[in-house]
């Protein structure tokens, strides 16, 4: 064997045959129009984000199961949301050199298995360890999920295929809250920690038997461990800060100590080719959006809730139906959205989307004293329905300016920006409230969500600068025809 050679099996480049290019350990042969694929990639995103939120109903009946207290209990949330957050970043760079396969087969399995420790949990410690293991899982199938659908259908389907994780996402997210409450009224908190492994197992199945095999799984080097201390420490402070500090606003003075660590790593080998690779693909002004359109999400569904029930004397019920008016529109939308940006290109319909969505956030501040289920559940209906054209093309234009080899680190950079909107919500929104009392807390509250609506518009109507925005990129423009 040459010595070229032996140097590109090192690096796991070596060709599949003479006359080959020779492709990198972490590049995945593009599979055409793998609609399988494209399902498993919208299933575990669902799977994903139903964790974040479909314990919070059971925290009650873990407190009391497992006889700790509640502070205690909460940790059954913040053991899985911390970890998914803090290690996006430092997940997309490792797994920017590998084969989705072995790492999606792996974080699936060890999520299911997780799952099952977490149910079986005889004390509170061991809950937290299997729920703090299930959050690392997670963080690595948020950032695969985008990677798997970009790369199993042709480039000119690339919208389509997007829509099917950033609609099911978020979907799960919003009726987390309705399946635990539906569990824990028929079964036991135990069974919400179940619920998910039949998912996981033919999540499983399919990526065995479908996907192309090849690939191993390889462990992160020091540089990358380094990385992750610095980024985990510094996001995983960040988020305790807002989440503790929407109940003790004293919380947010951790705020400064998340600094110094992410300054760091802002500043060092590991920070540095994230920021350039988002300045030079264009992408800064994309993530701006995501995270803006999260912060609106999550703020309007925090408020709506709470003025129902507080404000109206709404019951709980009736609540919980009004507020899934938004994932109904999103639902329908959503498909609709990722085939719009097939056909028209990405930006326009992903604008549209975000202005849809603005308007219903912004007809929500005005209804006054007139805040009847119905009158509400047809605003969030609209903005719903913006949301969903929107998820499938802003993904699109983000995955589609990745650069060859970088799609996972593309990838966790939006996840994380979609995360802290996520957090960042409730936290404004309830500083709001309390900041404007509680006659106008709400209105308040709302406007603060239609304004980070509103100011996603501009973000994603602006051109990209950067590759993302060359004459005939897919990401901007209607796309090629196939090849």
């Amino acid at each position: 064997m040459t010595d070229d050679a032996s140097g590109a099996e090192r690096r796991g480049d070596v060709p599949e045959r003479p006359g080959d290019v020779p492709k990198r350990r972490g590049d995945v042969p593009e599979v055409h129009d793998r609609w399988l694929l494209v399902s498993v990639a919208g299933v575990l995103s669902f799977v994903a984000m139903l964790d974040m939120n479909i314990v919070n109903v059971a925290l009650a009946d873990i407190s009391e199961g497992l006889g700790v207290s509640s502070a205690t209990a909460q940790w059954a949330v913040l053991g899985y949301q911390l970890p998914v957050v803090a290690l996006l970043l430092p997940v997309g760079h490792w797994l920017d050199d590998m084969s989705v396969r072995p790492a999606l087969l792996a974080a699936t399995a060890a999520f299911g298995l997780c799952g099952a420790l977490a149910a079986a949990s005889p004390w509170a410690f061991w809950l937290i360890a299997a729920r703090i293991g299930q959050g690392a899982c997670g963080a690595v199938l948020f950032v695969l999920m985008p990677v798997l659908a970009v790369r199993s259908v042709r480039p000119e389907l690339r919208g389509r295929a997007m829509s099917v994780p950033a609609t099911l996402g978020p979907l799960g997210a919003v009726v987390g809250p309705a399946v635990g409450g539906l569990l824990l009224d028929h079964l036991c908190w135990r069974w919400i920690f179940l619920v998910k492994i039949p998912l996981c197992l033919v999540a499983l199945a399919v990526v065995w038997r479908a996907m192309p095999r090849g690939g191993r799984l390889r462990g992160p080097d020091r540089r990358s461990l380094v990385d992750t201390a610095l980024v985990a420490t510094g996001v995983t402070i960040l988020l305790l800060s807002l989440t503790l500090g929407s109940d003790a606003p004293a919380w947010l003075a951790l705020v400064l100590v998340a600094v110094p660590p992410l300054w760091w790593w802002l500043r060092g080998p590991g920070g540095r080719p994230v920021t350039g690779l988002l300045r030079a693909a264009g992408l800064l002004r994309v993530h701006g959006a995501v995270l803006a359109l999260a912060v609106g999400f999550a703020a309007m569904h925090y408020v709506v809730a709470l003025r129902l029930q507080r404000d109206e004397d709404v019951s709980a019920t009736t609540t919980g139906l009004t507020v899934l008016a938004f994932p109904l529109g999103m639902g329908l939308a959503g498909p609709l959205g990722g085939r719009l940006a097939d056909r028209y290109g990405a930006r326009p319909v992903a604008v549209t989307g975000a202005a849809l969505t603005a308007t219903g956030l912004l007809l929500l501040v005005l209804p006054g004293d007139g805040w009847s289920p119905p009158e509400v559940a047809w605003r969030l209906v609209l903005a719903g329905i913006g949301m969903g054209l929107t998820g499938g093309p802003t993904q699109a234009l983000v995955m589609g300016a990745a650069p060859p080899g970088r799609a996972a680190t593309v990838g966790s950079t939006v996840q994380l920006a979609r995360s802290l909107g996520f957090t960042l919500g409730p936290a404004l929104a309830t500083a709001a409230w309390r900041l404007t009392g509680p006659d106008g807390g709400a209105r308040t509250g709302l406007a603060l969500a239609a304004t980070a609506a509103c100011l996603a518009v501009p973000l994603l109507a602006l051109p990209a600068r950067g590759p993302a925005n060359l004459p005939g990129s897919a990401t901007d423009a209607a796309p090629a025809a196939p090849r």
